[in-house]
Protein backbone atom coordinates (compact mmCIF):
# COMPACT_ATOMS: atom_id res chain seq x y z
CA UNK A 1 0.00 0.00 0.00
CA UNK A 2 1.28 3.52 -0.72
CA UNK A 3 2.19 5.73 2.19
CA UNK A 4 -0.22 8.65 2.60
CA UNK A 5 1.02 11.83 4.24
CA UNK A 6 -0.60 15.11 5.20
CA UNK A 7 1.38 18.35 5.09
CA UNK A 8 0.04 21.30 7.03
CA UNK A 9 2.79 23.85 6.33
CA UNK A 10 3.67 24.89 2.79
CA UNK A 11 7.34 25.20 3.78
CA UNK A 12 7.33 21.51 4.62
CA UNK A 13 6.58 20.25 1.11
CA UNK A 14 10.04 20.19 -0.42
CA UNK A 15 11.62 19.12 2.86
CA UNK A 16 9.27 16.15 3.00
CA UNK A 17 9.97 15.17 -0.58
CA UNK A 18 13.72 15.46 -0.14
CA UNK A 19 13.57 13.06 2.77
CA UNK A 20 11.40 10.50 0.97
CA UNK A 21 14.29 8.41 -0.32
CA UNK A 22 12.60 5.07 0.16
CA UNK A 23 8.92 5.95 -0.15
CA UNK A 24 6.62 6.57 -3.10
CA UNK A 25 5.37 10.13 -3.46
CA UNK A 26 1.71 10.26 -2.55
CA UNK A 27 -0.19 12.45 -0.15
CA UNK A 28 -2.71 15.11 0.73
CA UNK A 29 -1.78 18.75 1.11
CA UNK A 30 -3.39 21.76 2.77
CA UNK A 31 -1.99 25.10 1.66
CA UNK A 32 -1.81 28.29 3.74
CA UNK A 33 -1.87 30.48 0.63
CA UNK A 34 -4.56 33.15 0.82
CA UNK A 35 -3.82 35.73 -1.84
CA UNK A 36 -5.91 35.57 -5.01
CA UNK A 37 -5.52 36.79 -8.54
CA UNK A 38 -8.24 38.94 -10.07
CA UNK A 39 -8.42 36.92 -13.29
CA UNK A 40 -9.50 33.42 -14.14
CA UNK A 41 -6.63 33.08 -16.59
CA UNK A 42 -3.84 30.65 -15.74
CA UNK A 43 -0.35 30.90 -17.22
CA UNK A 44 1.20 27.46 -17.73
CA UNK A 45 4.79 26.72 -18.75
CA UNK A 46 6.61 23.50 -19.60
CA UNK A 47 10.39 23.79 -19.33
CA UNK A 48 13.22 21.28 -19.59
CA UNK A 49 15.73 23.04 -17.35
CA UNK A 50 18.82 21.12 -18.48
CA UNK A 51 20.30 19.53 -15.39
CA UNK A 52 22.80 21.61 -13.42
CA UNK A 53 26.43 20.90 -14.25
CA UNK A 54 29.76 22.68 -14.08
CA UNK A 55 30.60 21.88 -17.70
CA UNK A 56 31.53 24.91 -19.76
CA UNK A 57 30.14 26.53 -21.71
CA UNK A 58 26.57 26.70 -20.38
CA UNK A 59 27.31 25.70 -16.81
CA UNK A 60 24.50 26.12 -14.29
CA UNK A 61 26.44 29.03 -12.75
CA UNK A 62 26.24 30.86 -16.07
CA UNK A 63 22.68 29.85 -16.87
CA UNK A 64 21.10 30.45 -13.48
CA UNK A 65 20.83 34.27 -13.72
CA UNK A 66 19.21 33.99 -17.16
CA UNK A 67 16.81 31.33 -15.86
CA UNK A 68 15.89 33.63 -12.98
CA UNK A 69 15.23 36.57 -15.28
CA UNK A 70 13.16 34.51 -17.72
CA UNK A 71 10.96 33.06 -14.99
CA UNK A 72 10.48 36.35 -13.16
CA UNK A 73 9.62 38.02 -16.45
CA UNK A 74 7.14 35.30 -17.43
CA UNK A 75 5.68 34.84 -13.91
CA UNK A 76 3.76 31.64 -14.75
CA UNK A 77 1.23 30.21 -12.33
CA UNK A 78 2.42 26.66 -13.10
CA UNK A 79 5.80 25.42 -14.34
CA UNK A 80 6.12 21.77 -15.29
CA UNK A 81 9.88 21.21 -15.16
CA UNK A 82 12.06 18.37 -16.43
CA UNK A 83 15.65 17.37 -15.59
CA UNK A 84 15.94 19.58 -12.52
CA UNK A 85 18.26 18.32 -9.78
CA UNK A 86 17.25 18.94 -6.18
CA UNK A 87 19.85 21.65 -5.50
CA UNK A 88 19.03 23.27 -8.84
CA UNK A 89 15.33 23.31 -8.01
CA UNK A 90 16.14 24.87 -4.66
CA UNK A 91 18.14 27.55 -6.49
CA UNK A 92 15.15 28.27 -8.71
CA UNK A 93 12.83 28.46 -5.72
CA UNK A 94 15.23 30.90 -4.08
CA UNK A 95 15.41 33.02 -7.23
CA UNK A 96 11.66 33.13 -7.78
CA UNK A 97 9.34 35.34 -5.81
CA UNK A 98 8.75 33.89 -2.30
CA UNK A 99 5.20 32.84 -3.11
CA UNK A 100 6.33 29.92 -5.30
CA UNK A 101 6.67 26.35 -4.09
CA UNK A 102 7.24 23.01 -5.81
CA UNK A 103 6.48 19.31 -5.53
CA UNK A 104 8.59 16.53 -7.03
CA UNK A 105 10.90 13.62 -6.39
CA UNK A 106 13.91 12.03 -8.05
CA UNK A 107 13.51 9.42 -10.76
CA UNK A 108 15.61 6.99 -8.70
CA UNK A 109 13.82 7.93 -5.49
CA UNK A 110 14.43 10.73 -3.04
CA UNK A 111 16.33 13.80 -4.18
CA UNK A 112 19.42 12.40 -5.85
CA UNK A 113 18.50 12.44 -9.51
CA UNK A 114 16.52 14.36 -12.12
CA UNK A 115 12.95 15.25 -11.22
CA UNK A 116 9.72 16.19 -12.96
CA UNK A 117 8.95 18.86 -10.39
CA UNK A 118 5.93 21.15 -10.66
CA UNK A 119 6.30 24.73 -9.46
CA UNK A 120 3.18 26.72 -8.63
CA UNK A 121 2.19 30.17 -7.40
CA UNK A 122 0.79 29.67 -3.90
CA UNK A 123 -1.20 32.89 -4.09
CA UNK A 124 -3.29 31.30 -6.79
CA UNK A 125 -3.05 27.53 -6.36
CA UNK A 126 -3.38 25.15 -3.43
CA UNK A 127 -2.34 21.50 -3.89
CA UNK A 128 -4.92 19.02 -2.64
CA UNK A 129 -3.26 15.68 -3.46
CA UNK A 130 -0.29 14.50 -5.47
CA UNK A 131 1.47 11.37 -6.63
CA UNK A 132 4.41 10.18 -8.69
CA UNK A 133 4.72 7.00 -10.74
CA UNK A 134 7.41 5.37 -12.81
CA UNK A 135 7.01 4.89 -16.55
CA UNK A 136 7.48 1.14 -16.54
CA UNK A 137 5.58 -2.13 -16.18
CA UNK A 138 5.87 -1.59 -12.40
CA UNK A 139 4.82 2.06 -11.91
CA UNK A 140 4.94 1.87 -8.11
CA UNK A 141 8.50 0.48 -8.01
CA UNK A 142 11.01 3.25 -7.38
CA UNK A 143 13.59 3.57 -10.14
CA UNK A 144 12.01 0.89 -12.33
CA UNK A 145 12.88 0.87 -16.02
CA UNK A 146 11.45 -2.11 -17.91
CA UNK A 147 11.11 -0.87 -21.50
CA UNK A 148 14.76 -0.45 -22.47
CA UNK A 149 14.94 3.29 -21.90
CA UNK A 150 18.22 5.05 -21.30
CA UNK A 151 17.04 6.11 -17.82
CA UNK A 152 14.19 5.52 -15.40
CA UNK A 153 11.40 7.97 -16.22
CA UNK A 154 8.60 9.37 -14.08
CA UNK A 155 5.42 11.39 -14.08
CA UNK A 156 4.25 13.68 -11.29
CA UNK A 157 0.69 14.87 -10.89
CA UNK A 158 -1.05 17.29 -8.55
CA UNK A 159 -4.71 18.10 -8.02
CA UNK A 160 -5.00 21.83 -7.35
CA UNK A 161 -7.64 24.16 -6.02
CA UNK A 162 -7.67 27.35 -8.08
CA UNK A 163 -8.01 30.15 -5.54
CA UNK A 164 -8.62 32.65 -8.33
CA UNK A 165 -11.49 30.75 -9.96
CA UNK A 166 -13.99 29.98 -7.18
CA UNK A 167 -11.65 27.30 -5.81
CA UNK A 168 -12.33 25.13 -8.84
CA UNK A 169 -10.18 22.00 -8.90
CA UNK A 170 -8.08 20.61 -11.74
CA UNK A 171 -5.10 18.33 -12.36
CA UNK A 172 -1.61 18.98 -13.66
CA UNK A 173 0.51 16.02 -14.80
CA UNK A 174 4.15 16.61 -15.74
CA UNK A 175 6.48 14.09 -17.36
CA UNK A 176 9.70 13.50 -19.32
CA UNK A 177 9.78 10.61 -21.79
CA UNK A 178 12.90 8.68 -22.71
CA UNK A 179 15.46 10.25 -25.02
CA UNK A 180 16.73 7.03 -26.61
CA UNK A 181 13.92 4.52 -27.11
CA UNK A 182 10.82 5.12 -29.23
CA UNK A 183 9.37 1.90 -27.82
CA UNK A 184 9.80 3.23 -24.26
CA UNK A 185 8.17 6.51 -25.27
CA UNK A 186 5.19 4.74 -26.81
CA UNK A 187 4.72 2.49 -23.77
CA UNK A 188 5.05 5.51 -21.48
CA UNK A 189 2.38 7.40 -23.40
CA UNK A 190 0.03 4.44 -23.09
CA UNK A 191 0.64 4.21 -19.34
CA UNK A 192 0.09 7.94 -18.86
CA UNK A 193 -3.17 7.72 -20.81
CA UNK A 194 -4.28 4.85 -18.56
CA UNK A 195 -3.37 6.80 -15.42
CA UNK A 196 -5.18 9.91 -16.62
CA UNK A 197 -8.31 7.79 -17.06
CA UNK A 198 -8.16 6.94 -13.34
CA UNK A 199 -8.45 10.58 -12.31
CA UNK A 200 -11.72 12.39 -11.66
CA UNK A 201 -12.63 13.06 -15.28
CA UNK A 202 -15.17 15.69 -14.29
CA UNK A 203 -12.17 17.95 -13.57
CA UNK A 204 -9.97 19.69 -16.17
CA UNK A 205 -6.52 18.20 -16.83
CA UNK A 206 -3.32 19.92 -17.96
CA UNK A 207 -0.36 17.82 -19.11
CA UNK A 208 3.13 19.29 -19.47
CA UNK A 209 6.28 17.53 -20.57
CA UNK A 210 9.33 16.94 -22.66
CA UNK A 211 8.14 14.10 -24.88
CA UNK A 212 11.44 13.77 -26.78
CA UNK A 213 9.54 13.43 -30.05
CA UNK A 214 7.99 16.07 -32.27
CA UNK A 215 4.28 16.85 -32.19
CA UNK A 216 2.21 15.60 -35.13
CA UNK A 217 4.85 13.05 -36.18
CA UNK A 218 4.64 10.14 -33.79
CA UNK A 219 2.48 7.47 -32.19
CA UNK A 220 3.24 9.11 -28.84
CA UNK A 221 1.40 12.25 -29.92
CA UNK A 222 -1.47 10.18 -31.31
CA UNK A 223 -1.79 8.27 -28.03
CA UNK A 224 -1.92 11.43 -25.94
CA UNK A 225 -4.57 13.00 -28.16
CA UNK A 226 -6.39 9.68 -28.23
CA UNK A 227 -6.58 9.92 -24.43
CA UNK A 228 -8.94 12.85 -24.84
CA UNK A 229 -6.40 15.68 -24.78
CA UNK A 230 -5.84 18.50 -27.22
CA UNK A 231 -2.59 20.24 -28.08
CA UNK A 232 -2.59 23.70 -26.49
CA UNK A 233 -0.43 25.00 -29.33
CA UNK A 234 -2.93 24.02 -32.00
CA UNK A 235 -5.94 24.95 -29.87
CA UNK A 236 -4.71 28.46 -29.02
CA UNK A 237 -6.69 31.45 -30.23
CA UNK A 238 -3.35 33.22 -30.74
CA UNK A 239 0.20 31.98 -31.13
CA UNK A 240 3.71 33.36 -31.14
CA UNK A 241 6.36 32.36 -33.64
CA UNK A 242 7.11 28.66 -33.86
CA UNK A 243 10.60 27.30 -33.11
CA UNK A 244 12.09 23.89 -32.49
CA UNK A 245 12.03 23.63 -28.71
CA UNK A 246 15.32 21.75 -28.39
CA UNK A 247 18.18 23.92 -29.69
CA UNK A 248 21.19 22.45 -27.88
CA UNK A 249 22.63 25.98 -27.44
CA UNK A 250 22.81 26.41 -31.20
CA UNK A 251 20.95 28.70 -33.58
CA UNK A 252 17.19 28.59 -33.19
CA UNK A 253 15.24 26.73 -35.87
CA UNK A 254 12.01 28.42 -37.02
CA UNK A 255 9.16 25.91 -37.38
CA UNK A 256 11.41 23.15 -36.05
CA UNK A 257 10.22 20.11 -34.12
CA UNK A 258 8.22 20.95 -30.99
CA UNK A 259 9.10 18.19 -28.53
CA UNK A 260 7.92 20.09 -25.43
CA UNK A 261 4.13 20.05 -25.20
CA UNK A 262 1.26 21.42 -23.16
CA UNK A 263 -1.89 19.32 -23.53
CA UNK A 264 -5.33 20.01 -22.05
CA UNK A 265 -8.76 18.40 -21.87
CA UNK A 266 -11.41 19.69 -24.30
CA UNK A 267 -13.22 21.96 -21.84
CA UNK A 268 -10.10 24.04 -21.24
CA UNK A 269 -9.89 27.23 -23.30
CA UNK A 270 -6.44 28.11 -24.66
CA UNK A 271 -6.12 31.84 -25.25
CA UNK A 272 -2.51 32.06 -26.37
CA UNK A 273 0.55 29.82 -26.73
CA UNK A 274 4.15 30.83 -27.36
CA UNK A 275 7.69 29.51 -27.42
CA UNK A 276 9.81 31.71 -25.15
CA UNK A 277 13.17 32.55 -26.79
CA UNK A 278 14.51 34.73 -23.97
CA UNK A 279 18.32 34.91 -23.70
CA UNK A 280 20.88 37.36 -22.31
CA UNK A 281 24.08 38.15 -24.19
CA UNK A 282 23.59 34.99 -26.27
CA UNK A 283 23.28 32.89 -23.10
CA UNK A 284 20.16 30.71 -23.01
CA UNK A 285 18.89 29.43 -19.65
CA UNK A 286 18.61 25.86 -21.00
CA UNK A 287 19.18 23.77 -24.11
CA UNK A 288 15.38 23.75 -24.49
CA UNK A 289 13.02 26.65 -25.03
CA UNK A 290 10.08 26.82 -22.65
CA UNK A 291 6.57 26.67 -24.06
CA UNK A 292 3.87 28.85 -22.49
CA UNK A 293 0.09 28.79 -22.70
CA UNK A 294 -2.51 31.06 -21.17
CA UNK A 295 -5.63 29.07 -20.39
CA UNK A 296 -8.92 29.21 -18.55
CA UNK A 297 -10.47 26.09 -17.10
CA UNK A 298 -13.85 26.39 -18.75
Amino acid sequence: MPTVRTVTRRAGLTTLLAAAVALPLIGTVRSTAAARHDTRLLDVMTFNLRYASTDEPNSWKDRRPVMRDLLLRAAPDIIGTQEGLYAQLQDIKQDLAPHYDWIGGGRKGGSFDEETAIFYDTRRLAPVEYDQFWLSDTPAVIGSNTWGGAHPRIATWIRFRDLGDKERQFYVLNTHLDNASQYARERAATLIAERLARLDLSLPIVVTGDFNTAAHTTAVYDTMLGAGLKDAWDAAAGRGLSYGTFHGYHELLPDGGRIDWILVTPGVTVHRSAVDTYAENSQFPSDHLPVRSTISLG
